[in-house]
Protein backbone atom coordinates (compact mmCIF):
# COMPACT_ATOMS: atom_id res chain seq x y z
CA UNK A 1 0.00 0.00 0.00
CA UNK A 2 0.97 3.59 -0.58
CA UNK A 3 0.33 5.96 1.74
CA UNK A 4 0.56 9.80 -0.40
CA UNK A 5 0.83 11.99 2.21
CA UNK A 6 0.36 16.37 1.52
CA UNK A 7 1.23 19.46 3.90
CA UNK A 8 0.17 22.68 2.87
CA UNK A 9 1.24 25.94 4.46
CA UNK A 10 -2.08 28.39 3.16
CA UNK A 11 -2.02 32.08 2.85
CA UNK A 12 -3.34 33.51 5.62
CA UNK A 13 -6.48 34.92 3.84
CA UNK A 14 -7.17 31.39 2.46
CA UNK A 15 -10.68 30.91 3.83
CA UNK A 16 -11.08 27.61 6.35
CA UNK A 17 -14.17 27.35 3.55
CA UNK A 18 -12.01 27.35 0.56
CA UNK A 19 -9.70 24.86 2.48
CA UNK A 20 -12.51 22.49 2.78
CA UNK A 21 -13.72 23.04 -0.62
CA UNK A 22 -10.45 22.09 -2.34
CA UNK A 23 -10.24 19.01 0.35
CA UNK A 24 -13.58 17.82 -0.29
CA UNK A 25 -12.80 17.81 -4.06
CA UNK A 26 -9.75 15.29 -3.38
CA UNK A 27 -11.99 13.00 -1.28
CA UNK A 28 -14.13 12.94 -4.13
CA UNK A 29 -11.74 12.15 -6.41
CA UNK A 30 -9.71 9.63 -4.52
CA UNK A 31 -13.30 7.92 -3.32
CA UNK A 32 -14.30 7.24 -7.51
CA UNK A 33 -10.96 5.97 -8.61
CA UNK A 34 -9.83 2.66 -8.56
CA UNK A 35 -7.65 1.59 -5.60
CA UNK A 36 -8.11 4.62 -3.81
CA UNK A 37 -9.13 4.84 -0.35
CA UNK A 38 -9.26 6.24 3.20
CA UNK A 39 -8.68 10.03 2.49
CA UNK A 40 -8.36 12.09 5.75
CA UNK A 41 -7.49 15.94 5.79
CA UNK A 42 -8.14 18.34 8.30
CA UNK A 43 -5.96 21.01 10.74
CA UNK A 44 -3.34 20.21 12.61
CA UNK A 45 -4.05 19.64 16.13
CA UNK A 46 -0.52 18.38 17.53
CA UNK A 47 0.51 19.45 20.80
CA UNK A 48 4.21 19.54 19.82
CA UNK A 49 3.60 22.57 17.61
CA UNK A 50 6.41 21.95 15.53
CA UNK A 51 4.34 22.43 12.16
CA UNK A 52 6.97 25.34 10.86
CA UNK A 53 3.67 26.93 9.30
CA UNK A 54 2.13 23.18 7.08
CA UNK A 55 -1.09 23.58 9.31
CA UNK A 56 -3.18 21.67 6.63
CA UNK A 57 -2.44 17.75 5.75
CA UNK A 58 -4.05 15.02 4.44
CA UNK A 59 -3.21 11.67 3.57
CA UNK A 60 -4.73 9.09 0.82
CA UNK A 61 -4.05 5.56 0.13
CA UNK A 62 -3.38 3.66 -2.69
CA UNK A 63 -3.87 0.17 -3.61
CA UNK A 64 -0.43 0.32 -5.38
CA UNK A 65 1.56 2.18 -7.17
CA UNK A 66 -0.34 2.33 -10.57
CA UNK A 67 -3.49 3.18 -8.35
CA UNK A 68 -1.21 6.51 -7.61
CA UNK A 69 -0.24 7.02 -10.74
CA UNK A 70 -3.98 7.14 -12.43
CA UNK A 71 -4.96 9.29 -9.28
CA UNK A 72 -1.57 11.42 -10.43
CA UNK A 73 -3.48 11.75 -14.10
CA UNK A 74 -6.61 12.68 -13.33
CA UNK A 75 -7.74 16.03 -14.59
CA UNK A 76 -9.89 16.74 -11.52
CA UNK A 77 -7.01 16.19 -9.32
CA UNK A 78 -5.11 18.19 -11.57
CA UNK A 79 -7.38 21.15 -10.76
CA UNK A 80 -7.99 21.14 -7.20
CA UNK A 81 -3.64 20.62 -7.27
CA UNK A 82 -3.73 23.49 -8.97
CA UNK A 83 -5.99 25.39 -6.04
CA UNK A 84 -3.25 23.99 -3.62
CA UNK A 85 -0.89 25.45 -5.51
CA UNK A 86 -2.76 28.98 -5.67
CA UNK A 87 -3.77 28.97 -2.08
CA UNK A 88 -0.53 28.00 -1.08
CA UNK A 89 2.18 30.16 0.57
CA UNK A 90 5.04 30.85 -2.29
CA UNK A 91 3.07 28.49 -4.49
CA UNK A 92 4.51 24.91 -4.87
CA UNK A 93 7.27 25.64 -1.93
CA UNK A 94 4.14 25.53 0.63
CA UNK A 95 3.29 22.31 -0.59
CA UNK A 96 5.21 19.46 0.52
CA UNK A 97 4.14 15.36 -0.98
CA UNK A 98 5.38 12.28 0.58
CA UNK A 99 4.77 8.86 -0.90
CA UNK A 100 5.78 6.08 1.43
CA UNK A 101 5.25 2.29 0.52
CA UNK A 102 3.71 1.08 3.93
Amino acid sequence: MIRHIVLTRFKPDTSDEKIAEIYAGLAGVAKRLEGAQDFRGGRSESPEQIERGYMHGFTIDFDDWAALQRYSDDEEHKSYGAQLVVNAVGGIDGILVLDLDV
